[in-house]
């Protein structure tokens, strides 16, 4: 008695492989396949998997470039906890960020949504119209435009004094620096506004038509069908917009000028990162820095499927 292999080989029962020249007709059979696959082995293993393996390593060395990385340990690691303050202002930075920015941009997104899902008339080119911020908000040209706004005689201010009001200098100003990333980010709210269009339009209309007739209104029409049904879609969104959120980079660099803006307001991990890469030639700790925030996002991961099932509903 036989099974097949993947290599659409024969193997016994006993689960001992097929002769070798079995295994080469296979891959003879299967060899356009692999080809076509090539291009992609060569790059995950080439662009992807290789260079994580060699970051891994240089976590645990020092490495400035210049000479060949010397094998330190846990140091890195144990410098980030113990003696890098700037390690904790970027991690209060981001979490913040995060914090702001991914449920303002989902509530926004799911507002867009709800109000095209009922119906207006060219709704193609408002949906390309709307989704265009995603496609050109972390460029940086968006972030050098975004930086003019908010300048002290930016046109933000500008709009501002037509009504008597005198604004702050938005990027210099710690207090508002943050918030001006903040609102960047929740601009850029196309991608999941599509993705909350598409749930909307799964939901059974003849649901709402039942809770009608049984009195109900809108808003509870709202907390008690639409939520509860479209949870899949905002987990989705949710775990995607936070991963992005963690790993934003383009326009605190260029709204900050890479310095992570006053009293470092605005810098992010991923900046600090760079910083040290890029600044300080401490390729060794920047590496450990990576993946710290490797661990972090996997973390955060993990707890978001494991906290799914008590609010997720795919079913009924």
């Amino acid at each position: 008695m036989t099974s097949q292999t993947s290599l659409g080989a024969a193997v016994p029962a006993g689960g001992r492989i097929a002769s070798p020249g079995r295994i080469r007709r296979a891959l003879g059979r299967n060899a356009p396949g692999y080809l076509f696959l090539l291009p992609w082995l060569l790059g995950f293993f080439g662009l992807t998997l290789g260079p994580a393996i060699a970051s891994l390593w240089l976590s645990f060395t020092n490495y400035d470039l210049l000479q060949s990385p010397t094998f330190v340990g846990t140091a890195n690691y144990v410098r980030i906890a113990t003696a890098d303050p700037k390690f904790a202002a970027a991690m209060k930075v981001t979490f913040l960020y995060v914090v702001l920015s991914v449920p303002l941009k989902l509530a926004f997104a799911l507002l867009v949504a709800m109000a095209f899902n009922r119906g207006i008339r060219g709704l193609p080119l408002y949906r390309a119209i709307f989704y265009l911020p995603s496609l050109l908000g972390t460029s940086v040209a968006i972030a050098v435009l975004w930086r003019q706004l908010f300048a002290a005689d930016g046109l933000v201010n500008a709009a501002l004094a037509n009504f008597g009001i005198i604004g702050p200098s938005w990027i210099s100003n710690p207090n508002y620096s943050l918030y001006t990333l903040v609102i960047l980010s929740v601009w850029q709210f196309g991608s999941p506004m599509i993705i909350f269009l598409a749930g909307l339009r799964q939901i059974p209309t003849d649901m709402y038509e039942a809770a009608s007739l049984d009195g109900a209104s809108k808003t509870r029409q709202f907390f008690k069908i639409t939520l509860p049904l479209l949870t899949p879609v905002i987990f989705f969104n949710f775990v995607i917009q936070t991963i992005d959120a963690f790993k934003a980079f383009t326009p605190a660099f260029i709204i900050s000028e890479g310095t992570g803006g006053p009293i470092n307001s605005t810098l992010f991990y991923t900046l600090y990162l760079y910083q040290e890469a890029f600044g300080f030639f401490r390729m060794g700790y920047a590496s450990a820095l990576a993946w710290v925030l490797v661990v972090i996002i996997a973390i955060f991961t993990a707890f978001s499927f494991l906290s799914a099932r008590y609010w997720v509903h795919y079913d009924d």
